[in-house]
């Protein structure tokens, strides 16, 4: 394995890159620097940007029913 990491964008996503052994599988351990709870695994640059995405979807969705939930916490809060 090689210690080697490459930083990668496409012009909208900055992506971390690491190979992986291939007792691990093989292919590239992802990070992102924009999304810092962001990690997947692929094994190609272009799967791994799509696996990026895929990601960072599901990030903001958790974030999104999260911050909702909160909100009707708070609100059943204030009514009792």
């Amino acid at each position: 394995m090689t210690d080697r990491i490459y930083t990668v964008s496409d012009g909208e996503l900055v992506l971390t890159m690491a190979p992986l052994s291939s007792d691990d599988g093989g292919g590239y351990g992802v990070t992102s620097p924009m999304e810092p709870q962001l990690v997947t695994e692929a094994a190609t640059i272009e799967e791994a940007f799509d696996m990026a995405r895929d990601g960072i979807q599901a990030l903001r969705e958790s974030r999104r029913r999260y911050a909702s939930k909160i909100a009707e916490l708070a609100a059943e809060t204030e009514e009792a």
